[in-house]
This record gives C-alpha cells, structure tokens and sequence, in this order.
C-alpha cells in the first residue's frame, strides 16, 4: 500500500466514522411531542367530571377507588386525556397507598414541576402531550429507580397487550 492509498484510506475511515457518529446522536436524540391544548370547555365535554376534576383541576382521588389499582395485565397505561402512552405495565407495582404505582415512565412522555399544595416542596407530573395532572414523584419506590411514580388511576385508560 503506497502513501497515498494509506491517506485515502484513513480520511475514508474518518469520515464513514464521522457519519455515523452523527447518525448515532441523531437516533438518540428525543422525539419532540406535539403539544394538545383544548379551551375548558371542550374539556369538559370530553372528560368525566372525575377525569376533569384531577386531569385539569390537579385533584386527587380518593385512595383505593381505581380499578386500575389492581390491574397487573400485561399491556400500557395511557393518559385518559389525549391516550399519550405513560407507563408500561412491566414497571407497576403494589405500594399499598391506594393508587396506581409505577417505578419508571415512559421516558419523554411526562413532564414535572415542584408543587407546594401540601406545604412540603413535591414533584407533579402531567402529560407532555396535553399537560393533564397524573401525580406525583416519590423517592420511596422499588429498585432499579427508586421512585414511585403515584398515579391518579382515573387519569390513565389501560390498553391490553394484544394476545397472540
């Protein structure tokens, strides 16, 4: 192999790593969700008043009185606002508190903020896509995560996974 070829072949090299350097970052960038935003009213005629109470009014349920709170079928939690997919039934789990539990979302699918409702500093958590309450953030959860992502079940609909 002469110079030149040597030359040729590292900048080749270079660049095929160049590219797909670039095609890596761009596979692992976030999908961007496009935002919903619907005016109070029509809210109100697509929601249940309980739905409406704690997806757009950041109630809270009463403890125990989701069905979705002993549901352990395979398959996805979805916002019962816009049907975002939130949490994937592999991550629920029993806390004993009342609501639907879960140790990880489906990452890019909520978003938080600090809320001072009960005194204390507490992360909420709401849809990305039309910004409905879910809960709340707890540091009190199972391993891998640690968290316990409190869920108000009558802000999710269960999707069945499909049987073969």
């Amino acid at each position: 192999m002469n110079r030149r070829t040597f030359l040729n072949s590292l900048v080749s090299a270079g660049l095929l790593l160049t590219f797909s350097r670039q095609m890596l970052a761009q596979a692992g960038e976030k999908m961007m969700i496009e935002t919903i935003e619907k005016d109070e009213s029509t809210w109100k005629e697509l929601l249940t008043p309980a739905q409406f109470e704690v997806l757009r009014k950041e109630g809270t349920e009463r403890a125990f009185s989701s069905h979705l709170n002993k549901n352990y079928s395979e398959g996805t939690y979805v916002c019962a606002g816009c049907a975002l997919p939130l949490f994937d039934s592999e991550t629920k789990f029993d806390s004993g508190t009342g609501w639907p539990s879960f140790y990880v979302a489906i990452e890019g699918n909520t978003a938080s903020k600090r809320d001072f409702k009960m005194f204390l500093p507490r992360t909420e958590y709401h849809c990305a896509r039309c910004g409905g309450h879910q809960g709340h953030i707890f540091n009190d959860g199972p391993q891998p995560t640690g968290q316990r992502w409190c869920n108000n079940g009558v802000a999710l609909n269960f999707v069945a996974k499909p049987t073969s």
